[in-house]
């Protein structure tokens, strides 16, 4: 069975062709720049050769439809016909309440989906953008929709509510969502898989961190909290995301910066974070360079990163009643070292104890990199989101 995986976001639309036969990608890429001047599509070969090609892609449908003329082109392409495909899976920002699982597309869900739009109004559309680009293309091709914030949906109303008056939960839905759920729910899964334990009874905090970040407190097979709120801003310090920030600071800088709603959101979710305090980058590498040559912003950049990470971990660790597994993933949680022992660094008194010699040798693999008498196991679990919404699609179209 070949499935295709879409991601579409406000300007750009990710895919990956799976043959779930052997769980093998056999095409991947992405559209960015879309509705915009010079869009183009990078392509990953079979052979590992990366392509770049200019294309005009004025808006999503334009997009789908370059996306499926190269999956079959004779050259580059990976399969001759587009019956191949089986289905579509689609990344899915935010269900609200509605989907508290993987389902698939008809009128209703579109319909009920609509109706999120409010939470998400750049991503929820776009989503919409690609679900309808691939019924004009393929009006018979069975979509199904893979929700980023249903494995929340096991949150007590104790841990998703806000303090708010009680009327704007009724009304308007204002309460924690959390997001990144398929990449939780898979690395949960995958690390138990992977240490040979039962899922359903470990306590487990996966930590993905990358240019977004969140937490999630998963026990026994369920997500108990997370560090995402009603929008991908709360939590942890993200790239150019604030994270948690007191609402009368906010209130109080939109009176003296003079700025409006639309303004100070702007504020808070693209020139905060690591770009905010460190100035010069949101990217991570940048910043462990500037801390390689000691400077004194940088330093205070990652030691303010790596405490809110830390202190999460301690309060999930709380609220579980313990940890049995601390998980890292995603592009920092992967790939940076010093994140990941400073944010366990001062755990020892939760039994966790990381190998530090071990750990600075790693990058984007499997690999427990606590010690062995560790109380607690860390490990590092290369997330796979695509794969997990390839899978939550065939299982769907097949049963």
């Amino acid at each position: 069975m070949k499935i295709l995986v879409l991601n579409c976001g406000s300007s750009s639309i990710k895919y990956a062709l799976y043959n779930m036969d052997t769980r093998e990608v056999i095409a991947s890429g992405g559209a960015e720049r879309v509705g915009m001047a010079e869009a183009f599509v990078k392509v990953k070969l079979p052979n590992g050769e990366k392509r770049k090609i200019m294309h005009d892609i004025p808006e999503h449908t334009e997009g789908v439809k370059f996306i499926f003329s190269l999956l079959t082109d004779p050259e580059i392409g990976a399969i001759k016909s587009l019956n191949e495909i089986d289905a579509v899976g689609h990344r899915m920002v935010h269900g609200g309440e509605k989907f508290a699982k993987s389902v698939i597309i008809n009128d209703e869900v579109i319909k009920t989906f609509e109706e999120c739009s409010d939470l998400a109004p750049l991503h929820n559309p776009a989503n919409l953008k690609g679900i309808r680009a691939v019924s004009e293309l393929m009006p018979n091709l069975p979509q199904v929709g893979v929700f980023d914030t249903a494995f929340h949906q096991t949150m007590p109303p104790y841990a998703y509510l806000y303090a708010l008056p009680y009327e704007v939960y009724e009304k308007y839905g204002v309460r924690r969502y959390g997001f990144h759920g398929t990449s939780h729910r898979y690395v949960s899964k995958r690390v138990c898989d992977f240490l040979g334990v039962d899922y359903e009874k470990q306590r487990i905090i996966t930590c993905h961190i990358g240019n977004g970040g969140s937490l999630a407190a998963v026990k026994y097979g369920k997500c108990m909290d997370t560090t995402m709120g009603l929008t991908p801003l709360e939590g942890i310090m993200m790239g150019t995301r604030s994270g948690d920030v007191d609402g009368g600071a906010i209130t109080y800088l939109q009176k003296k910066l003079n700025m409006n709603a639309d303004e100070m959101s702007n504020y808070l979710n693209k020139k905060s974070g690591v770009l905010g305090i460190f100035e010069q980058s949101s990217d991570m590498r940048e910043l462990e360079d500037a801390c390689a040559r000691k400077e004194e912003r940088a330093l205070l950049t990652l030691d303010m990163y790596n405490y809110r990470i830390k202190k999460y971990i301690g309060a999930y660790a709380a609220a579980m009643g313990g940890v049995d597994i601390i998980v890292f993933t995603a592009g920092v949680g992967e790939n940076q070292p010093s994140m990941r022992e400073g944010a366990v660094e001062g755990l020892e008194f939760l039994g966790v104890k990381i190998d530090k010699k071990l750990n600075d040798t790693i990058h984007g693999k499997e690999v427990v990199i606590s010690t062995p008498d560790s109380k607690v196991k860390v490990v590092v679990v290369p997330t796979d989101e695509e794969l997990m919404i390839a899978s939550d699609t065939m299982a769907l179209i097949k049963g």
